[in-house]
C-alpha cells in the first residue's frame, strides 16, 4: 500500500454481507478462474457450468446420433421461439413477441426498416450521441439504401424528449449508455414519442438480465438486445428482437429469408411472410449457440430480476464509495443516483487504457471505452462484496503508486 492511504473497511463487515446475501449460492453455477475478480459481465458474461454439459449432450447425443432428424425429433427448428419466450419473461413482454435470432445489428436494421415503413409520411430517425455506434451505423446503412430523404438526427441524451416532434418517424435509443451506464426513462420517453406520432425502438443490450424491464407496460413498439452480456450466453451468442403484438401484421422485415416465410418448407418461389414473430427470422437457427444460451438462462429461474437489481445497486454503491475514499482524484463518469444508471460504473482517466491493462494484470477484469473511460460491470449472479472490496484495494494501489505506467500497458490490442 502507498503512503497516506485510508484504512480498509473491516473484512468481517464485508464477510457478514456475503454471509447474508441470498444470491451468494448462485455463484456455484458459474466457472470463474481462481484469483480473478470479474467485473466485465456487462461485456461478456461468465461461463455457466451447465453450458458445457448441455453442449456436450447436443453435440454427441442429438447431432451425433440423430443427425438431420434432430430438426424434428429434438425440435431444433423452434429454438428461436422457445428461447424468445424465455427472454420475454426477463423483459416484461408477452409470449409470442420475442424471437431469438441473428445479431443485434441485423435486428436493429429489421426494426428500423419496419418502423420507417409504418410512417411513410415522415423521414426522421431520432437517436442520441450516447447510443451504441452499431445502432447508428445500421441507421446510416438504411439511409444509404433508401436515399437521402431519410435523416438520422442525433441530439445529446438529455435533449431527446424536447427533440421529439411530428417529423420523427422512429425514436431509436439504447436504454443504458454503454460508456457511462446512464439510464434513459423508457416509459416516459416512449409516451412522449407516441404523443407526437413516433414509434419507439429500444436497445436492451445493457439492460436484459441486469434489472427489470417492462416493455408491455411501457408500450414499446420494437426492441432488440444481445444475450452474451448479463444473460451469459457466450461469445457471439444470438441476439433477440421484440415486436409489439399490434405491429406483427405489418410484415416490415426487409431481410426476407426463408425462415421468415409463412411456409419455409413449401419452397415457394415468392415470399409470403409469416403472420407470427417468425417473420423476424431470416436464416437457419444457430443450434449450438442457442443450446448454450438456453442452458445459461436456467440460472435466472433461481432468483428474480428485482433481487438481482437490488444486489447490483448495493455492489455498485459499495464500489463507488470505496473508490471515492481511496482515489479521490478520480472522476466518476456514471450518474451518482443508482436509479439513473444500469448495472455498471465508469470512471474517467486520461490513461484509461493503461490503467485497465494494469488492473487486468493484477486480477481485476473490467474494460476500457475510448477515449478515456474505465468501465466496470456488476453481475450479481456471481459477484461478492469481498471481491468488490479487493478490487477497490487493487485499484487504489494501481492509481496511487502509478503501477499503470508501464510500456506494456500502453500497447493497445485489437480488441479494447
Amino acid at each position: 500500500m502507498g503512503e497516506g492511504k485510508i484504512l480498509e473497511v473491516d473484512a468481517p463487515d464485508v464477510k457478514q454481507r456475503d454471509d447474508i446475501d441470498p444470491l451468494a449460492p448462485l455463484r456455484q453455477h458459474f466457472s470463474i478462474p481462481d484469483g480473478i475478480i470479474y467485473l466485465d459481465g456487462n461485456s461478456l458474461g461468465a461461463l455457466p457450468k451447465a453450458v458445457t454439459a448441455a453442449l456436450t449432450h447436443t453435440v454427441e447425443e442429438q447431432w451425433g446420433k440423430s443427425l438431420i432428424k434432430g430438426w424434428n425429433c429434438h425440435n431444433w427448428i423452434d429454438l428461436p421461439a422457445r428461447i424468445g419466450n424465455r427472454i420475454a419473461n426477463l423483459i416484461g413482454a408477452e409470449k409470442g413477441t420475442v424471437i431469438c435470432a441473428d445479431s443485434t445489428s441485423l435486428n436493429v436494421f429489421k426494426v428500423l426498416a419496419a418502423a420507417m415503413k409504418m410512417r411513410p409520411e415522415r423521414n426522421v430517425i431520432l437517436s442520441d450521441t450516447g447510443n451504441f455506434p452499431t445502432d447508428l451505423y445500421m441507421a446510416q446503412g438504411l439511409k444509404g439504401l433508401t436515399g437521402d430523404n431519410l435523416e438520422l438526427r442525433l441530439v445529446a441524451p438529455e435533449e431527446v424528449e424536447t427533440a421529439l416532434d411530428e417529423t420523427v418517424a422512429a425514436m431509436m435509443l439504447t436504454e443504458v449508455d454503454y460508456r457511462t451506464g446512464r439510464k434513459h426513462d423508457m416509459k416516459a420517453l416512449t409516451a412522449k414519442a407516441h404523443s407526437v406520432g413516433a414509434l419507439a425502438i429500444w436497445d436492451l443490450c445493457h439492460s436484459v438480465g441486469a434489472f427489470p424491464v417492462y416493455l408491455s407496460e411501457a408500450k414499446v413498439d420494437f426492441a432488440v438486445g444481445c444475450s452474451y452480456k448479463y444473460l451469459n450466453g457466450g461469445p457471439g451468442a444470438p441476439a433477440f428482437v421484440y415486436v409489439a403484438p399490434q405491429h406483427q401484421h405489418t410484415n416490415g422485415n426487409p431481410l426476407t429469408g426463408w425462415m421468415g416465410h409463412n411456409a419455409p418448407f413449401a419452397f415457394d418461389l415468392g415470399y409470403e411472410p409469416s403472420a407470427t414473430m417468425d417473420q423476424m427470422r431470416v436464416g437457419t437457427p444457430q443450434v449450438l449457440a442457442m443450446t448454450a444460451l438456453s442452458a445459461s438462462l436456467d440460472v435466472f429461474e433461481h432468483t428474480s430480476l428485482e433481487a438481482l437489481h437490488a444486489k447490483s445497486v448495493e455492489l455498485s454503491e459499495f464500489f463507488i464509495s470505496e473508490i471515492k475514499r481511496r482515489c479521490p482524484g478520480l472522476e466518476l463518469a456514471s450518474p451518482t443516483d443508482p436509479a439513473k444508471r444500469g448495472s455498471q460504473v465508469s470512471f474517467y482517466h486520461e490513461q484509461g487504457y493503461a490503467v485497465m491493462q494494469a488492473l487486468i494484470d493484477h486480477g481485476v477484469i473490467g474494460d476500457f471505452r475510448a477515449p478515456n473511460i474505465i468501465r466496470f460491470g456488476f453481475a450479481p449472479l456471481y459477484l461478492s462484496f469481498a471481491e468488490i472490496l479487493k478490487a477497490a484495494e487493487i485499484f487504489e494501489d494501481i492509481i496511487t503508486d502509478g503501477l499503470w505506467d508501464k510500456p506494456e500497458y500502453h500497447q493497445k490490442s485489437k480488441v479494447t
